[in-house]
């Protein structure tokens, strides 16, 4: 493992769960970064200090990272309205994924669990400003978390921990009543968060347009591939019925499963990504990350090698036969294959095999988050051009899927991101109500009923959650300057290991690539 220069250890102290997880920092196992009011701001202040790096692409990175953390916890104060960095700190999921041995991991679990009534007073003391919407998106996340309390802690700290935990979900359900009835943060707020952590200059306005116009590309697509199944039905109307043929809640897994070793062997076969190895195991998402239909949990860089985990998450068992079924819709036959190449290969699963083989702690340890999500999002359509709709239809025999299937499927997932980022613009700008978002989800996707407001409720506390479309779009950008400054020398492999060894950079700084590459 790396050691941590006093700039990166800054960082790291302010984002614990993420250096924990992400990058596999495990000198924090059993540790919260302190969001306190007070902690927060003694933060703030470490920040900056130290030496400058010799690469001037590695100290542009951590510079921007840096300023990204003063916009969210100092300019915004963020750690007062949103409680998903509170929640990150709690969560004891992180410890599930086997980098260690069972016992090391329990003993981490049971430190981390002690101090619980620490990091819920200084969650609860920081949450003053926290908006109904948001309360209420988080309520269910904030609620699981006692799921993961092992029934072997010792009582005293089980009784501290569900206590601790009940006063969090009350200080939320609060919020849920009487707080803000707007999650909007603001267009000058919302585009301060996304440019700096980046390193660029966001302009909304435009960033609208560019939605629109992608918006646009994608309904010729999915129109282009509709009609090779039924050319005289409306593109979405058709979609919608697609995706109403789905596994029921037990056989989600199983069938993400099977798509997962096809698209490992597709990666591997077209040699898309630099690195093929590692293991891949899917499973059901963990209580407290049932927010999100489904994830990635790499093998992160920091620390020894093992499996990643493709999470999948299934209906509750709760709800009725009706909103359980439009849940499953977003595992539909159509669109599992794209999301499974999203999440595995050569999508984040690929991405993770890279980071561990990057140089230096800066691009092992520190992720630009619209790059990550952009790299995965750009590696759909890469397989439509790479031909897996083909190798899908041969692999799925008789079964009446098609190249056309799989390809509308991504069409759909594609304008499902790109409705996140038009969604999350109007949400923060005040243009848009959580409700009238999931009717524009319902509107232009797939998505119905508890799938689409799920979606909605997510720009509330994922206010950047259009960075799924940016960072494609930007990846694609790139990919266009790289084959004409170099010509015949030009090859996917090669544009596509130039942007992996550099980790996962900010987007302002991809050209970086075609400097190096």
């Amino acid at each position: 493992m790396d050691d941590l220069s006093p700039r990166l250890r800054a960082v790291a102290d302010l984002t614990v769960a993420k250096m924990r997880e992400e990058a596999g920092r495990h000198e924090y196992d059993g540790r919260t970064a302190d969001l306190s009011p007070e902690g927060v701001r003694a933060g703030l202040t470490r920040l900056g200090r130290g030496d400058t790096l010799d690469d001037p692409h590695d100290e542009t990175h951590l510079r921007a990272v840096e300023d990204a953390l003063r916009v969210e916890f100092g300019e915004l104060e963020l750690h007062r309205s949103n409680p998903m960095p509170h929640l990150d700190e709690l969560d004891l999921a992180c410890y599930d994924k086997p980098y260690a041995s069972e016992a090391e991991r329990r003993a981490a679990r049971l430190s981390h669990l002690e101090r619980w009534p620490e990091t819920v007073r200084a969650a609860v003391e920081s949450l003053d400003r926290v908006s109904a919407p948001v309360a209420a998106s988080l309520l269910g996340a904030a609620r699981g978390l006692a799921e993961a309390i092992p029934a072997d802690a010792p009582e005293g700290v089980r009784e501290r921990a569900h206590t601790a935990h009940r006063e969090l979900v009350a200080h939320l359900e609060r919020a849920a009543e009487t707080g803000d009835p707007s999650a909007a943060l603001g267009g000058s707020a919302l585009a301060r968060l996304m440019g700096v952590s980046e390193a660029v200059e966001v302009d909304l306005g435009r960033m609208a347009e560019r939605a629109d116009r992608e918006r646009d590309r994608l309904r010729a697509r999915l129109a282009e591939s509709a009609a090779r199944i039924d050319p005289g039905r409306d593109p979405l109307e058709l979609a919608r019925e697609l995706v109403r043929d789905h596994p029921d809640a037990a056989g989600v897994v199983e069938a993400a499963r099977t798509w997962t070793t096809h698209a490992v062997a597709f990666t591997r076969e077209r040699d898309l990504v630099p690195w093929h190895d590692g293991d891949c195991l899917v499973e059901t998402a963990p209580a407290s990350r049932r927010w999100a239909t489904a994830m990635m949990t790499w093998a992160a860089p920091g620390e020894p090698d093992g499996p990643s985990y493709y999470h999948i998450t299934p209906p509750d068992p709760g709800w009725p036969p009706a909103e359980a079924a439009e849940w499953l819709e977003m595992f539909s036959a159509t669109t599992l294959p794209g999301i499974t190449l999203h999440e595995v290969a050569p999508g984040h699963f690929s991405h993770g095999r890279a980071l561990r083989r990057a140089a230096g702690p800066v691009r092992r340890t520190l992720f630009s988050a619209a790059f990550i999500e952009g790299w995965a999002h750009y590696a759909e359509e890469l397989c439509v051009e790479e031909g897996f709709g083909a190798y899908a239809e041969e692999v799925a025999g008789d079964s009446g899927f098609s190249a056309a299937h799989f390809e509308v499927g991504v069409w759909l997932e594609a304008l499902i991101r790109v409705t996140r980022l038009a969604v999350a613009l109007g949400v923060h700008t005040g243009a848009m109500t959580v409700e009238e978002a999931a009717r524009r989800f319902a509107a232009d996707t797939p998505l119905a009923g508890p799938a689409a407001l799920a979606e909605a409720r997510r720009a509330t506390f994922d206010p950047t959650y259009g960075r799924y479309t940016w960072g494609k779009l930007e990846i694609l950008d790139l990919r266009e300057r790289a084959r004409r400054r170099w010509g015949a020398d030009f090859s996917l492999r090669r544009f596509h290991t130039a942007m992996l060894e550099l980790g996962s950079p900010p987007l302002g700084l991809l050209d970086t690539a075609l400097e190096r590459g």
